[in-house]
C-alpha cells in the first residue's frame, strides 16, 4: 500500500503573485487569505498577490506568506481530493510549523502568528550581524564539513545529495565558497537572504521564539511529523516547543529527513507551497519516489487528476 507524506515550503520560495490565481479561482482560498489579514491586523494576502519583491522577501513577511500559501494549498487539496490519505508530514525550516498545524498540533491561526513573530526575531538577528549563506553544489557533506571547518561558518541545510547550504558571517561564507571550489565544489554561490540562518548567528532569536512558543497552545500531533533537528518523529509537546527554539540555530536534515519516511515505506509525496524545490531534492534523494506538488492552480489539478487516476 502507497504511504503519503505532505512536504511544506520554507523561506526562499515566496514569489510575487503566489497564491493568486488560486484565490480568484476558489472562495476557499479567498476566505483563508481574509483570515488571515485579519489575525496578523495587516494584509498579507495583497504582499503575497502584489508585492512589492522587497517588502514580499523580508523575513518577517516571507515566513507567514509561505505559510499561508501552503495552507491554502494544502486546504485546497482535501477539497479537490476528499479520499486524500497522508500518513507523514515534514516542513523544511519554517515549514515544519505548517507541517505540525495539518497534522493537528497547533491551529493554522497559532501556527500563523507563531511564525510571523519567528520571521521577526529572525529579521531582527539578521540586522544585528553581518551574515550570508551559500549554497555548495557537488561536493560530499564530509569535504563540506571541512570546508566549514577551515572557514569558521556551519552547515545549514543538508538538502540532497550534491546540494548543501552553509551559513555564517558574510566574509567568512565569501571564504568557505572559495575553498569549496578548490576542494572541486562544482558551484558555489552566494544566496540572496537577509542573513545567516540555521547558524550562531541567529542565537538572540531563539529566547524571543521560546517565550512566544510557551504561550501556543500545542497539542501531540495525531500523525508522524518529522523534524528538521533530529531527522525524526516528533514526540510529545515540550519536544515540539525545544525542537522549534533549536531548529533555529541547527542544521535542517532534510535529506536524512526524507531517507527516514523512505525507509518506513512511503512512497508518495506531495509539496504544498510556492515553488518545487522539495520535489526537486527528493528526485535527487531516490528518483524512484513518486513526487508531485501544489503551488498554483495547474498544478492543483494536476495533482487531484494524478491523485483520483
Amino acid at each position: 500500500m502507497n504511504k503519503t507524506a505532505l512536504l511544506f515550503a520554507g523561506q526562499g520560495a515566496q514569489t510575487v503573485g503566489m497564491g493568486k490565481d488560486l484565490a480568484e479561482k476558489f472562495p476557499m482560498a479567498r476566505a483563508l487569505f481574509d483570515r488571515a489579514n485579519a489575525t496578523l491586523g495587516y494584509d498579507l494576502a495583497t504582499r503575497c498577490f502584489h508585492g512589492p519583491e522587497p517588502e514580499l522577501t523580508n523575513t518577517e513577511n516571507a515566513q507567514p506568506a509561505i505559510y499561508l500559501v501552503s495552507w491554502v494549498a494544502f486546504e485546497l487539496l482535501k477539497e479537490q481530493v476528499p479520499t486524500l490519505k497522508f500518513e507523514a508530514t515534514a516542513g523544511l525550516s519554517l515549514g515544519e510549523t505548517t507541517a505540525l498545524a495539518a497534522a493537528g498540533a497547533v491551529s493554522f491561526e497559532e501556527g500563523l502568528k507563531l511564525v510571523r513573530q519567528r520571521g521577526r526575531f529572525m529579521q531582527e538577528a539578521c540586522e544585528e550581524t553581518q551574515g550570508g549563506m551559500a549554497a555548495i553544489m557537488g561536493l560530499d557533506e564530509e569535504a563540506t564539513r571541512e570546508v566549514c571547518a577551515q572557514a569558521g561558518v556551519e552547515l545549514a541545510n543538508l538538502n540532497c545529495p550534491g546540494q548543501i547550504v552553509i551559513s555564517g558571517g558574510l566574509e567568512k561564507v565569501d571564504r568557505a565558497c572559495e575553498l569549496a571550489k578548490s576542494r572541486g565544489a562544482k558551484k558555489a554561490v552566494l544566496l540572496p537572504v537577509a542573513g545567516a540562518y540555521h547558524s550562531a548567528l541567529m542565537n538572540s532569536a531563539q529566547p524571543k521564539l521560546q517565550a512566544s512558543l510557551a504561550a501556543v497552545r500545542f497539542r501531540s500531533p495525531t500523525l508522524t511529523v518529522v523534524s528538521n533537528v533530529t531527522a525524526r518523529p516528533h514526540d510529545t509537546v515540550a519536544d515540539i516547543q525545544s525542537l522549534l527554539v533549536q531548529q533555529v540555530t541547527a542544521p535542517v536534515r532534510w535529506e536524512e529527513s526524507m531517507r527516514y519516511l523512505l525507509a518506513q515505506g512511503f512512497t508518495r509525496f506531495i509539496e504544498l507551497g510556492p515553488g518545487k524545490a522539495l520535489r526537486g531534492f527528493m528526485k535527487r534523494i531516490d528518483k524512484n519516489a513518486w513526487t508531485i506538488n501544489v503551488a498554483d492552480v495547474p498544478s492543483l489539478e494536476e495533482t487531484a487528476r494524478a491523485l483520483a487516476g
